[in-house]
C-alpha cells in the first residue's frame, strides 16, 4: 500500500503536522506501507518523520492582500506557480502512484492546483480521503464560500472519505457547514488529531531549559504557531514577563518576519525572557512547563489540552473566526482561560497567567481527557487502511 499526503501550507505549519500525525499512526498499524508527504514547508524534514516516509518538496506560497498567492523568491506569482505546482503534483501521482492520496484543509488544493490531479487519480481508481480539521470559519462565511463553488457537490462526487478531526459535541461541521446528505454519509469523526513526538531531544532544545525548578520560578512557555502574525503577543508576553513571578520561554516561530525577529530577541534578553525561533519538538515542552500562552491554532490546542497544560490563549480573529471559535469552545469546557485581543496588553496578561499557574495540571487533564479524544491520529489511520484494503 502506498500513501500520498498533500499540505497545501499557504500559511504556517498546522497543515503538515496534521498530515505528518497521521502519517505517523498509519506506520505504527501498518509498518511497511510506503508513504509521501508533499509540502512547501522548509522545516517538515525537522520533525519527527516515521520510518517509512518521504517529503517532496514543493515551491512555497504566499497569500498576498488581494487573495492571490505568490512566491517572491522565485518571481511567481497566480496562474504560473499553480500551474508549476499542479504539474509536479501530476508527475508525483504518475511516479508514486498511490493507493491513497490523503488531502488537508483544501479539498481541490491552493487555488484548485489539485483539480485535474485528483480527477486523474479517481479515473485510475486511487481513493481519495478529505480531512477537514474542526472548524474552518465562521459557518455562514463557510456556506457562501462553499456554495460559490459548488464545494460540497464536488466533494461528494470526488471524495471517498471525509475525516473530521475534532469531536461533535465541541463544533459540529456536518451541522454548521449543512453537509448534503450524500456528503454527510462519508464524513467520519475521529477526535482531535495530536502528534505523539518521539526520539531524544538535542541537549540544546529549550527543553533543557523550560523546567518548573530552573530558578525557583514556575516556566511559562509563549508560543504563537508558525508566528507569520505573532510578533505583538510576543512582544506583550515579554513584557509582561518581565519582573514576574514566573519565567518566561518564547519559541517564536520560523515564519516569523525577518524585521521582527531581531527587535524581539533584543527585547527577550533585556527582560531575561529566554528565546527560541524553532523548535520541532514543541509538543514535548508542553510537559515541562507550568503553563502556556498561545493563539488559537488547532495543533497548539489539540496538543496543549491533551497533556492538561493550563493555558491562557489570545486567539486571532481575522481574517477568519476560526481561533475565536476553537478557543470560545474550549473556555466553555473549563479546558483554557482565554483573553480577547482588544483586551490583551502587559498587564492583563500577566494577570491571567499568574492565574493559569496555580490551576491544577492534573484536574485539566482530567477534565479534557474525560470531555474530549486526542487519538485522531489512529483513528483517521484505521479508517485510511480500511479504505486501502478494500480498493486492494
Amino acid at each position: 500500500m502506498r500513501f500520498l499526503f498533500y499540505s497545501h501550507d499557504s500559511v504556517g505549519l498546522g497543515s503538515a503536522r496534521r498530515q505528518l500525525a497521521v502519517a505517523s499512526a498509519l506506520n505504527r498499524i501498518a509498518p511497511d506501507a510506503k508513504m509521501l508527504l508533499t509540502t512547501s514547508v522548509d522545516e517538515a524534514v525537522q520533525f519527527d518523520l516515521p520510518p517509512m516516509l518521504n517529503t517532496f518538496k514543493l515551491p512555497g506560497i504566499q497569500k498576498q492582500p488581494n487573495g492571490e498567492y505568490s512566491n517572491s523568491r522565485l518571481g511567481i506569482s497566480g496562474a504560473g506557480l499553480r500551474a508549476m505546482r499542479s504539474a509536479l503534483l501530476h508527475e508525483t501521482l504518475k511516479r508514486f502512484q498511490p493507493t491513497v492520496i490523503i488531502v488537508d484543509k483544501h479539498p481541490f488544493g491552493v487555488g484548485g492546483e489539485l483539480d485535474s490531479v485528483l480527477a486523474t487519480a479517481k479515473a485510475s481508481g486511487v481513493r481519495l480521503v478529505f480531512g477537514l480539521r474542526d472548524i474552518l470559519d465562521d459557518a455562514n462565511a463557510v456556506r457562501r464560500e462553499w456554495d460559490l463553488s459548488r464545494t460540497q457537490q464536488r466533494m461528494a462526487a470526488l471524495y471517498d472519505l471525509v475525516l473530521i478531526y475534532g469531536k461533535s459535541s465541541v463544533y459540529d461541521p456536518v451541522d454548521q457547514y449543512q453537509f448534503p446528505a450524500v456528503l454527510a454519509q462519508h464524513a467520519e469523526y475521529c477526535g482531535y488529531v495530536v502528534n505523539q513526538q518521539g526520539g531524544k531531544l538535542q541537549p540544546d532544545d529549550i527543553s533543557a531549559t523550560v523546567l518548573p525548578n530552573r530558578d525557583g520560578r514556575p516556566a511559562v512557555l509563549c508560543a504563537v504557531g508558525g508566528g507569520e502574525d505573532g510578533a505583538e503577543l510576543l512582544r506583550i508576553f515579554i513584557q509582561a514577563a518581565a519582573g514576574a513571578n514566573w519565567q518566561g520561554f518564547v519559541v517564536a516561530g520560523p515564519l516569523l518576519p525577518d524585521r521582527e525577529k531581531g527587535v524581539l530577541a533584543k527585547l527577550a534578553a533585556k527582560n531575561g525572557v529566554s528565546w527560541q525561533i524553532f523548535n520541532p519538538h514543541l509538543a514535548r515542552l508542553f510537559a515541562t512547563a507550568n503553563a502556556l500562552v498561545c493563539m488559537g491554532g488547532y495543533n497548539t490546542l489539540s496538543e496543549a489540552l491533551s497533556v492538561g497544560i493550563p493555558t491562557v490563549c489570545i486567539p486571532r480573529t481575522k481574517p477568519r473566526s476560526e481561533q475565536l471559535l476553537r478557543a470560545t469552545a474550549f473556555e466553555r469546557l473549563g479546558l483554557l482561560q482565554t483573553i480577547p485581543s482588544a483586551e490583551l496588553n502587559a498587564v492583563s496578561l500577566a494577570h491571567k497567567v499568574s492565574a493559569a499557574i496555580k490551576d491544577s495540571r492534573e484536574d485539566i487533564f482530567h477534565r479534557a481527557n474525560t470531555l474530549l479524544t486526542f487519538d485522531g491520529a489512529r483513528q483517521a489511520a484505521s479508517h485510511i487502511l480500511k479504505l486501502a484494503a478494500d480498493r486492494t
